[in-house]
């Protein structure tokens, strides 16, 4: 695939999308979202990332949950 380079202003840029078909915009739009989605997904992480929480936590407060969900089934 050949490529060209074109320096156009961010306006123009916008111009041409609000001229294009629906498809093609629903083209650019799903590579937009897939190229965005990893570095996306890696600020959450990193968003959430904590040391306070222990796996031994995690579990002891899903079991508690289930079990309060059974719980709540059984009556």
């Amino acid at each position: 695939m050949d490529t060209i380079q074109l320096n156009i202003s961010k306006q123009q840029f916008f111009g041409m999308l609000q001229a294009m078909p629906e498809q093609d915009k629903l083209e650019v739009f799903d590579r937009l979202r897939k190229s965005l989605f990893v570095s996306r997904f890696d600020r959450l992480l990193k968003s959430v990332r904590t040391d306070e929480l222990s796996m031994d936590d995690i579990t002891r407060e899903v079991e508690a949950v289930r079990q309060k969900h059974y719980e709540e089934r059984k009556q």
